[in-house]
Order: structure tokens, then C-alpha cells, then sequence
């Protein structure tokens, strides 16, 4: 079975947000079936850094991705999410 890796850039709310514990907390948030492949940091300016999530979705499930954008959404400590590639894979 075929599955869709989703990438998002995550902007925090301001510098001083912890990357560690952000994580921990999208992880937690996600919806079932619906699992972290990996995160990158990237720097942005002014001691800011947006953090890159790759997730892994079952392609076989509807209205997931919808699932995914709000629980990020709903992350007090995210100010906005950016999606930078959808794509499916085996």
C-alpha cells in the first residue's frame, strides 16, 4: 500500500519557543495513522528557526491531511504552517 509524505515548514510563535518540546507535542497531536518520518531545522532570522516536519499518512485514508492541518493549526506554540510538498511514495 501506497503512502503520502507531507512536508510542512512550522513557524513558531517567537524565538523563544522550544523546538524540543514542539515536537513532542506534534507528535502527540496527530491524528491515528498518521506518524513523524523526521524534522529538520531551518534558521530563519533574528535567532528565529522554523522547523521542517516530514509525515507520513496512509494514502488509503480520507480526510486525514484535513485532520493534520488542524491539529498543527490548533498547537498554540505554532504561529503558521507552510506545506512544502505532498508526495506519494511506497
Amino acid at each position: 500500500m501506497a503512502k503520502i509524505v507531507v512536508s510542512y515548514k512550522i513557524f513558531p510563535t517567537d524565538a523563544e519557543v522550544d523546538l524540543e518540546k514542539l515536537k513532542e507535542t506534534i507528535k502527540e497531536s496527530l491524528p491515528s495513522g498518521a506518524e513523524v518520518y523526521g524534522y529538520n531545522i531551518e534558521p530563519i532570522a533574528f535567532g528565529l528557526n522554523a522547523l521542517i516536519a516530514h509525515i507520513i499518512l496512509p494514502e488509503d485514508q480520507s480526510g486525514l491531511l484535513e485532520q493534520l492541518e488542524k491539529s498543527l493549526e490548533g498547537i498554540s506554540e505554532i504561529s503558521q504552517i507552510q506545506t512544502l510538498m505532498v508526495r506519494r511514495t511506497h
